[in-house]
């Protein structure tokens, strides 16, 4: 009767390896959930990111506003007629007394 016990508890514990530490294990599961949680944090980012581009995209091909900005902002250019004022800090000139 021992031995049949004995046998009995390492069939059953031969059954539960691959349930708890197998290729599909609970652990395994897990690992893979919580990738798949991480995954869909990274794509919430990545599907804002890309509406405000698409937004930009839109706002570029549908108004001069925008493309007016950034060439303000980003290349400096003015509007004819206009007088641009640069301002220097006295503590970014070279010639600053400290």
């Amino acid at each position: 009767m021992r031995r049949l016990t004995l046998v009995l508890l390492v069939l059953l514990a031969a059954l539960q390896w691959p349930l708890w530490l197998g290729k599909g294990s609970w652990l395994r599961v897990w690992q893979l959930d919580k990738q798949v949680e991480e995954q869909r944090a990274a794509n919430q980012l990545l599907v804002r990111r890309n509406a405000a581009l698409d937004a930009e995209v839109r706002d570029l091909k549908q108004g001069t506003a925008a493309i007016e900005e950034r060439a303000r902002n980003e290349l400096g250019m003015i509007r004819q007629g206009e007088v641009f004022f640069q301002l220097l800090d006295s503590a970014n000139d070279g010639n600053a007394k400290q």
